[in-house]
């Protein structure tokens, strides 16, 4: 049977990831902090927005293809940074730079990682990126950089809402520690998952290798508080600034809800604004991304890049994103769903889905490239007009 038949969703594959690995490593992978209210308030966002469709329009054939920081890729869609992405699935940074170089796509390397960036831009080609958690010692900091850049990491992406460490309930109840401390209980939930184990013991215990390699005598922490929280520091303008002069490449900033924080960033050098509420992970309070992304739009003007991501579970979700003001879709857990489902398959059949949907949509609303569904939304919660 081929895939499209058995995982025809994502949703199908996030079902096949959650019987695959532990508990405690779904508890990690889809933990969000507090009542996790904001998972279903970025799923409710988005399922507001409708489209408008389009008919009369002849013969289509949508391209997918986008320009977005002076690089094509193959679709508007790629991948989100995951911290400790190596403990949802063995080896999930190598297999999804991979994926990423032969589909075309953006990879987006965590500081937090359980690789290197020495092994994984290689790996990932010119569609890597590099996502900095900002160190507080400026020399630390000039060392990550030198180091994503001779790796062939071309963008840099600063994180900026993750001030301090969040507290995520579920994975203090699953008693998880970075790196994981392995208990009997932790034991019996690996021994129904053979491939996770299996690949586990051979590429060895998942650790923040970046970090550790500047903190020499690392032991376990708390999850939501691992030696990447000891180093690294709150930014501020300054650090912009001095990261701008740092970097030459081009300058992303994530986790932006506020258009005027998003146009001061601008003004200071970023050459994107990535609007983002770190999936609930951080701040329960924080809206839905896609509330914020209309008022960041508007702030940045129409020549800014402005990349989304929240709750977004497939091709129909990635154009209402664009509708309301977005230029390129980021998803980050759905890639380790597919991991945890497929294994090595996972990511490819994934970036089927989305090229199948976008596609499929595209027809439905008369366009033939996802740019074009730029203000094509109905207002939400407000009937189609006569």
């Amino acid at each position: 049977m081929s895939l499209d038949l058995r995982y025809p969703a994502l949703s199908d594959l996030k079902a096949a990831c959650r019987r695959r690995i532990p508990r405690f490593v779904w508890e990690y992978l889809d933990s969000a902090t507090g009542t996790e209210a904001v998972t279903p308030r970025n799923r409710a966002a988005l399922e507001a927005v409708c489209l408008r469709p389009g008919v009369l329009r002849g013969t289509l054939e949508p391209r997918l293809d986008t320009r977005l920081l002076g690089q094509d890729y193959a679709m508007p869609v790629g991948v989100a940074p995951l911290g400790m992405s190596g403990l949802i699935w063995p080896g999930a940074e190598g297999l999804l730079a991979r994926m990423a170089a032969t589909e075309r796509l953006p990879y987006c390397l965590s500081t937090v990682a359980t690789r290197l960036p020495e092994e994984i831009g290689p790996l990932a080609g010119d569609m890597g990126w590099f996502q900095l958690y900002p160190p507080r010692d400026p020399d630390i900091r000039r060392d990550i950089l030198k180091r994503a850049r001779d790796a062939g990491f071309r963008v840099l992406i600063l994180t900026v809402d993750v001030p301090a460490p969040s507290r995520r309930e579920r994975q203090l109840r699953a008693k998880l520690t970075i790196p994981p401390r392995l208990t009997p209980g932790m034991l019996a939930q690996m021994l129904p998952c053979p491939a996770w184990s299996l690949g586990q013991a051979r590429l060895g215990q998942p650790r923040l290798r970046l970090m550790e390699g500047y903190m020499k005598a690392a032991g376990p922490t708390g999850s939501t508080a691992h030696v990447g929280y000891l180093l690294r520091t709150n930014p501020d303008w300054d650090y912009l600034r001095a990261l701008r002069a740092e970097w030459d490449g081009p300058l992303v900033v994530k986790g932006v809800l506020e258009g005027a924080d998003a146009a001061r960033m601008v003004t200071e050098g970023a050459d994107a604004i990535w609007v983002s509420n770190h999936a609930g992970r951080q701040f329960e309070g924080a809206p839905a991304s896609l509330h914020a992304l209309p008022g960041v739009r508007a702030a940045v003007g129409d020549t800014v890049p402005v990349i989304f991501d929240g709750g977004v579970e497939g091709g129909l979700d990635i154009l209402r994103a664009l509708a309301l003001g977005a230029d390129f879709v980021m998803l980050g857990r759905p890639w380790h769903h597919a991991l945890g489902a497929l294994g090595a398959r996972g990511p490819s059949h994934l970036a089927a889905i989305l090229r199948a949907d976008l596609i499929a949509n595209l027809h439905q609303m008369g366009l033939d490239n996802p740019a074009a569904a730029r203000g094509r939304q109905w207002v939400p919660d407000t009937p189609p007009a006569a």
